[in-house]
């Protein structure tokens, strides 16, 4: 049963991923703009002119665009390694699947795209997925080795 869960969960953030990336590029780019938008709109002087806005909104597009990348395939990361830890395998190959799983899951993300209007794979995104994943992975390693060395 809690294989199963686990298993679900994941699944569930692949199809939430593939959402995401079967979106229009304009879809797309509503979606991150608005965000940043709110965020200009919070932490900016309403003084500003809609010039100095747009620029602003322009300078922070590509980075709020890239920690989401970076963000997302964190998660994934810790979830396959969550369901993985489920099986008795050597932690070192237990990482090694587990990255795998991610960085497959991102190429075929960035493939995906190739077949969505206005995107485009990019191997710099599946970089940035990849370090999210293993981020994910080894802080999920840790944090579960540091609480059996406690309760030890």
């Amino acid at each position: 049963m809690k294989k199963a869960f686990k298993l679900t969960l994941v699944i569930l953030w692949m199809i939430l991923i593939f959402c995401f990336s079967n979106q229009k590029a304009e879809d797309s780019s509503k979606l991150s703009d608005g965000l940043i938008v709110k965020v200009v709109n919070v932490f900016v002087d309403n003084n500003l002119s809609n010039e100095k806005k747009e620029v602003i909104l322009n300078k922070y597009t590509t980075l709020v665009r890239k920690t989401a990348h970076f963000g997302i395939y964190l998660i994934l990361g810790i979830l396959v390694i969550n369901l993985l830890m489920e099986y008795n395998i050597n932690i070192k190959y237990l990482i090694l699947i587990s990255l795998i799983i991610c960085s497959l899951y991102s190429i075929s993300d960035e493939v995906h795209q190739l077949f969505i209007d206005g995107r485009s794979g990019e191997i710099r995104d599946c970089l940035i997925d990849i370090a999210g994943s293993l981020v994910g992975i080894c802080s999920y390693y840790l944090v579960k080795k540091k609480s059996k060395s406690r309760i030890m």
